[in-house]
Formats: structure tokens, C-alpha cells, sequence
């Protein structure tokens, strides 16, 4: 990705100009170092966060505006059912609103804030706010009080219902606002371009940002799989998370941000703001050039491929990709009673099919669980869902939505001709493997593979691919058990570094294995996003790479810059370091520096 500089208002000052004065006063300047802000003055202060959304901006900083607070004291609740009535009414606001929201946005945007709407529409959490208020709790207390015990209950769940958690707190934010006649939380509008600093950003404030004026984003929570670096990546926002310090960020102070280093940089001086400007120049014409097919220097194909959900499809295959290297099929069945019929399937998948005429397909079979709940999969009680029933061990006691699915896609590649791959998620051994090979060419699909997530899958590849023709390795998962880390554990972002050599070592055996087999060996978690990385991935054996749109001319460029033995050497420098740190840095110092990208 592209680093951004800003162009304020006549009446707001440029970056240039907001540290011009302290260049002026004498500061002395550092050597360049190899990250994308070259130079750092001595005195410039350096906050360390997570590398997020890949990219270089400078500008002054918009902090989000702080959360409501209720007051001290309680008011008595003269009207304990008035109170209940209120306290719903005002939950069915920030529904609508999100509603309304919702409705000038398409792909995973409009997914994420309808999925938030109805979260405020949950007849379960309605109960417990209306106990509370019917107990004696004035209507904003009642609130507060029974979403953050519901927020208690999703965060021990772990897993995907943890990842609700987020979304929840925004929803009582707002819900409070409104009952305290407040203004409702949301983005800063500093009327000019600016780094966007928050504590963390709810989905529903990362899908309405102004990409003409938001230059990165700070957060001081959030991990490398959270919500806003998904969505900060589709939208191609440079941006760090879980840097620690960003609460001592100021508004109108100046800022660089490295998304890649995962650095800011307080106050830098005029010439590293300008040798940002000339890389982004640069890099905007190179990038502009990046097309077709994903290639090696030395001509070894890559191929470069979308990861895709709910949104429209003919958007989607607009991109210059080679075909979806992950289709998520999970919003057909999210949010209802009852799972979609063989029809219903039939003709969503026709219509993405038909769209990537030409092209292949990957699809996701349905990768759903007790850590997603569905009202018609019933797993039982679990102490620990993220360990549970989820994904392809869902057939194990509902074996008809898994039969269904493979028979719609069927139906969808007989009626597109589109080749299509179908794999299966959360495999975790050789005999799961075979399984699904065999329901999925029974039902007619020629081309079979699962999910690499966990690491017993990763340690097996060879006796997993002995029964499928090609594996994708989901990085996101994989690092959470790998490293015994909640994904959304804000806390210990670090862990879950794509970087971590326990985790390349785990996807160069994968690689490895499929290249003695003549397998074909992805990577559709966001790790693949990463242009430094990517390179690493190809030398361990990935021969494909998924991403979102915006990360793959980035990825395309480094590739076309290094041959297949150099992306092996700098795989070979990640696997031997301590450290994710170290594994970046030193693959940084040998790659290829014509390509600019870091």
C-alpha cells in the first residue's frame, strides 16, 4: 500500500508547516533507517504499535471524540416500566441508525453494520436491560450495566462471540447518548486531512471513514485480526494498532505512520515529511503499472487472489485478480432461523460464478459452530466454543447442511461452467480429509481441499494433501492456536503477529509438503496482504495468495522483483529469527530495495 500525505484547508497548516518550526529551531536529524520514514530527528519521540494495514502517512492528529459517561449518581427511577420502555426504544434507535447506514453501503461494510443492527435488535439483550430497569435502574444505567455483563458472558466464549464484544460497547455508547440527550459517539470532522487516533474503532465508525481525509489510523486496542484492520485494509488506510501509547497523542499534533513498521513517529521534521511525498509519488506510479497474472522475476507463477463474502459480485470481479482464493459463504446462513434451501444457495452461487466466468473459484463450506452460533445447529453447551464444534465438525451432528451445500455448488458449477474449488474449514486430521473428499467429488466437485488452521492439520499436511488436491492455510487461526492466543485479545496483539517464526514454520512444512506432492499450497488470511511477507510465503511453498483488492498491486509489484530462490533465502532469514520483530526486519534489510514498498 501507498503512504498518504495530506492536503488541508487554506486555513488549516499543511504537515509541513505544523513541524517546520521545531526543523527551524535546530533539531539535528538521524541517519535514514530502512523503514518508510527514512530520517528521525534525535528528539522525535517513537510509539511502537502492531503493523495493521500496510502504508506511510503524515498529518496532524483528529483523537475520536471520548465515550459518554454516565454521571456520578443515579437517578431514581420514579417509573421503573417507563425506564424499560425507554431504554428499549433508544436500542431500537441505534438499530435504525445503523440501519440507515447501512443502506449507502455495499460489500462488507453494509455485512458488518447490518450483523450490528440486529445485535441491537437482540430480544435477549432487550430482557436483561428491561430487568434491570424494572428492578429500579434509570434507563442509561440500565444500559450500561446489563450490555457490560453481556459483553462479560461473549469474551468468556471466546472465538467469534468475543469478537462481538467490540461491537457491543458501541451499541450501548450510542444507546446512552441517546438517553442522556447526548451527542453520539463517532469519527472527529477537523475540517482537513488528519491520522485518525482512537482507543479502538467500532465497525460501524471504520466503514463510514472519509478515505479523502482520513490519511492512517492509531488505535491503542485492537490485534492484527480485529474488525478495523480488516476493514482499515479494504480501504486501503494505512494504520497500527495496539500501540499502547497513543493515548498520549494530541489533537493537531503532527504524526507519521509507518503501517508497515507499525511505528508513529511524533513530530518529524520537514525532510522526512517530504521524502514521504516523493515515495508516494513514486510509489503511486509503480503501483499504477502492477497488473495481470502475479509473477516471480523469474517467471514462477503466484497466483493472486480475492478473498470475497456478501456484496455484489460483478464489483468484485472488476478487480485485476486471477479468481476468489476465498469465498465466504457464512452470511447465507448468519442471522436466520431456518438454513437456506438448496434454491436459495443455488442461485447466490450461480451469480458469483457467472461473474468470475473465466477465472477460478474457491469456496468456503460453511464455517460455522458454537463460536457462531446458528439457531439450527444445536452444539450443545461448551466450556471453551473456540475448541467446539465449528466448522467442518458441524457434519459431524447436522450432516444435511453440509450435503445441501456441496449439492448447490454442484448446481452452480453445472449452470456457470466456472471452475471451482470447494474446501472445507477446521480440518484437523488425515481422515476428516478424506471424508470431505469423498462427499465433495460424490456430489460432483472435481476439485477438493480444506483448510489449514490448526497446527495438528499443518504438522499432517503431507497425509492430509495424500487425500485432496490442495490446501489453504488460514493464518488468522492458525496463529491463535499456534500461540495459545484469543484472536481478539487486545492485549497480547504481538502474539498473533503473522511474523512469528513458530507460525512461518508451520506454513513453510505445509509449503514444503505440497511442493514434494505437487500440491497446490494458499494463504487467504490476511498475512498474504502483507508485500514483505507475501514473500516469505512463496519461498516456504505457497503458490497462491488471497487478499483484499486493494493489497494485491502492492503484492504484485514484490513479487515481480524477486526470483523464487531469493523469496526462499529471505524465508529461510524469517524461519531462523527470534523473534517477529526480528524476522521482519531482517527480511526488510535483504529484500529487493527497488521495489520501494517498505
Amino acid at each position: 500500500m501507498m503512504p498518504k500525505t495530506g492536503h488541508p484547508s487554506p486555513d488549516t497548516p499543511t504537515p509541513e508547516e505544523a513541524v517546520r518550526a521545531g526543523a527551524d529551531a535546530g533539531e539535528d536529524t538521524v541517519e535514514e533507517t530502512a523503514t518508510v520514514v527514512d530520517a528521525v530527528p534525535a528528539h522525535t519521540p517513537r510509539l511502537a504499535g502492531v503493523p495493521a494495514s500496510p502504508g506511510a502517512a503524515v498529518g496532524p492528529v483528529a483523537r475520536m471524540a471520548a465515550r459518554p459517561t454516565l454521571p456520578d449518581r443515579a437517578p431514581a427511577a420514579e417509573d421503573p416500566a417507563a425506564e424499560a420502555d425507554r431504554a428499549r426504544a433508544a436500542l431500537e434507535g441505534v438499530a435504525r441508525w445503523l440501519d440507515a447506514r447501512a443502506a449507502g453501503l455495499t460489500g462488507d461494510g453494509a455485512a458488518v453494520l447490518t450483523a450490528q443492527a440486529l445485535m441491537a435488535r437482540d430480544p435477549e439483550l432487550a430482557r436483561r436491560i428491561g430487568e434491570r430497569a424494572e428492578a429500579g435502574e434509570a434507563a442509561a444505567w440500565a444500559v450500561h450495566s446489563a450490555v457490560g455483563a453481556y459483553q462479560e458472558l461473549l469474551l468468556a466464549a471466546g472465538g467469534y462471540l468475543a469478537e462481538r464484544a467490540a461491537d457491543l460497547a458501541d451499541i450501548r455508547d450510542r444507546a446512552v447518548a441517546l438517553l442522556l440527550d447526548e451527542p453520539m459517539p463517532g469519527l472527529p470532522d477537523p475540517g482537513h486531512d488528519h491520522v485518525l487516533v482512537a482507543d479502538d474503532l467500532a465497525p460501524a465508525d471504520t466503514v463510514q471513514l472519509d478515505t479523502d481525509r482520513v490519511l492512517a489510523i492509531v488505535t491503542r486496542q485492537g490485534g492484527p485480526t480485529s474488525h478495523t484492520v480488516i476493514l482499515a485494509r479494504a480501504l486501503g488506510i494505512p494504520a497500527v494498532v495496539g500501540c499502547a501509547d497513543a493515548d498520549t497523542l494530541r489533537d493537531g499534533t503532527a504524526v507519521a505512520v509507518d503501517g508497515d513498521a507499525g511505528t508513529v513517529d511524533v513530530e518529524p521534521d520537514a525532510e522526512s515529511v517530504e521524502r514521504i511525498r516523493g515515495r508516494d509519488e513514486r510509489r503511486r506510479a509503480l503501483l499504477a503499472e502492477s497488473s495481470g497474472p502475479g509473477r516471480t522475476r523469474d517467471g514462477s507463477s503466484v497466483a493472486l487472489l480475492l478473498n470475497v463474502g456478501e456484496g455484489d459480485p460483478e464489483d468484485a470481479a472488476a478487480h485485476d485478480s486471477e479468481g476468489v482464493g476465498l469465498l465466504r459463504t457464512e452470511f447465507l446462513f448468519l442471522d436466520r432461523s431456518e438454513p437456506p434451501t438448496v434454491d436459495e444457495q443455488t442461485a447466490v452461487y450461480t451469480r458469483l460464478l457467472k461473474a468470475f466466468s473465466g477465472r477460478a473459484v474457491t469456496v468456503r463450506t460453511l464455517d460455522a459452530g458454537s463460536d457462531k452460533p446458528l439457531p439450527f445447529v444445536g452444539t450443545g453447551p461448551e466450556d471453551n466454543p473456540a475448541l467446539g464444534v465449528r466448522g467442518y465438525r458441524t457434519a459431524r451432528d447436522q450432516p444435511g447442511l453440509l450435503t445441501d451445500q456441496l449439492t448447490a455448488i454442484a448446481a452452480a458449477v453445472r449452470a456457470t461452467g466456472t471452475r471451482t474449488r470447494v474446501m472445507a474449514p477446521m480440518v484437523s486430521t488425515p481422515d476428516e480429509a478424506a471424508e470431505f473428499a469423498a462427499l465433495a467429488r460424490g456430489a460432483g466437485l472435481a476439485e477438493v481441499g480444506v483448510m489449514v488452521e490448526v497446527p495438528a492439520a499443518a504438522l499432517l499436511a503431507d497425509r492430509i494433501l495424500a487425500h485432496v488436491d490442495f490446501v489453504s492455510i488460514g493464518t488468522n487461526d492458525l496463529a491463535q492456536y499456534t500461540m495459545a492466543t484469543d484472536r481478539t485479545l487486545g492485549s497480547l496483539p504481538d502474539l498473533l503477529d503473522p511474523w512469528q517464526p513458530a507460525l512461518v514454520s508451520l506454513v513453510a512444512a505445509v509449503g514444503r509438503s505440497g511442493e514434494r506432492l505437487d500440491r497446490s499450497v494458499g494463504v487467504c488470511g490476511e498475512a498474504a496482504a502483507d508485500p514483505l511477507l507475501a514473500l516469505v510465503l512463496v519461498g516456504s511453498g505457497v503458490s497462491s495468495l488471497s487478499m483484499s483488492a486493494p493489497a494485491l498491486p502492492a503484492v504484485r509489484h514484490a513479487l515481480a522483483h524477486h526470483t523464487r530462490e531469493e523469496c526462499r533465502r529471505l524465508a529461510d532469514l524469517a524461519l531462523a529469527a527470534s523473534s517477529a520483530g526480528h524476522a521482519r526486519e531482517e527480511v526488510r534489510a535483504a529484500a529487493n530495495p527497488e521495489v520501494d514498498l517498505w
